[in-house]
């Protein structure tokens, strides 16, 4: 039998289960992923006799890493690290805090995450852009997307340009700027380098934002790097997305298409997507084009997406013509 000290992780677990009683760790089973409770089902089975002070141990063993846990969430690394010293003692706490940061991965600017939007834009608005840039690359979209609309006009395409333009940031880096910014250095375990921002976070946030904001920073960017922009507007319309677009507006973009481009997008797209462009044709029309897709046989996927494109391009000229309207995350989908 092992001993309390050379248990493995798994064996603890298995341990905890026994110790907690069946009905609760029956409960804990349910939330537990197939793989997870095969592995767990296993270790309980491959269990010798376990001591009481065994099973004490391990649930003591549990309490400290859930303390750890709630202090970290509540104030970072520092702060837990600083109150667990004083109740457990400096190498204890050492040895917890490091256990905690390997399995949980804490991300750069957790303190940022938990701010209100309004306190958040605050406390960063006079930062530098590439500053702001870099925090809300590590935030939720939605929360970065607030925040990107505040700001000040002039700086609003340049944070963008920094977001779609960063590719990796040293933990270096990302310790000295939550250290200006909260006063403390926060630990990270990790010390290979960290991916954020790119071209398809800076999409995500764009997509949350007023149509206003989307439009200054976009034609912003057209001026200042138009290859840029231009690879940030291809995705930020998709051919799939062509299911949020109205009935009314679906009827405009057919009229502006050729029907040779459609029946060539279409063949690698999901059926919802079809049926959504059949269904504002005639029966004869959808009926055509049915037969079309079917006689023209295989064909490349470079073709198929340059006929998507062809499309989106259309469908974002008639937009910007104010022909059509797009739907956009979180507005008022309302037209009067």
């Amino acid at each position: 039998m092992a001993k309390p000290g050379e248990y493995s992780g798994k064996q603890k677990a298995a341990i905890f289960l026994l110790a907690i009683g069946s009905e609760v760790a029956a409960d804990v089973m349910k939330r537990l992923s197939e793989a997870e409770v095969d592995t767990l089902t296993y270790e309980i089975a491959r269990l010798d006799k376990v001591t009481p002070e065994d099973k004490e141990k391990v649930l003591q063993e549990f309490q400290e890493l859930m303390m750890a846990q709630e202090f970290i969430t509540r104030g970072g690394i520092d702060q837990a690290r600083a109150i667990l010293e004083r109740a457990l003692g400096t190498q204890k706490a050492i040895d917890i805090v490091n256990r905690l940061t390997s399995s949980l991965q804490v991300r750069p600017f957790d303190f940022v995450r938990r701010q209100d939007p309004a306190q958040l834009m605050n406390f960063i608005q006079n930062e530098h852009p590439q500053t702001i840039a870099l925090i809300l690359s590590y935030l939720d979209p939605n929360k970065a997307a607030q925040i990107l609309s505040s700001l000040n006009h002039n700086i609003q395409a340049d944070v963008a340009r920094r977001i779609a333009k960063m590719d990796r940031t040293s933990p270096e880096v990302l310790r000295e700027v939550e250290r200006v910014l909260e006063r403390k250095l926060s630990t990270l375990s990790n010390e290979d380098f960290t991916m954020a921002g790119g071209i398809e976070a800076v999409v995500e946030v764009l997509n949350q934002v007023d149509r206003g904001t989307e439009k200054s920073i976009i034609e912003a960017l057209e001026e200042e790097d138009p290859e840029l922009a231009e690879e940030i507007k291809k995705k930020m319309f998709v051919f799939e997305d062509i299911v949020l677009l109205d009935d009314k507006s679906i009827q405009r973009v057919m009229r502006e298409i050729d029907m040779q481009d459609l029946a060539k997008a279409l063949k690698a797209v999901d059926t919802d997507v079809q049926e959504k462009i059949f269904r504002n044709m005639s029966k004869r029309a959808a009926a055509l084009l049915r037969e079309d897709m079917e006689f023209m046989g295989p064909i490349r996927i470079k073709d198929v997406e340059e006929a998507q494109q062809k499309i989106v391009n259309i469908i974002r000229k008639l937009e910007e013509d104010g022909e059509i309207i797009v739907a956009r995350a979180g507005e008022d989908e309302l037209v009067v």
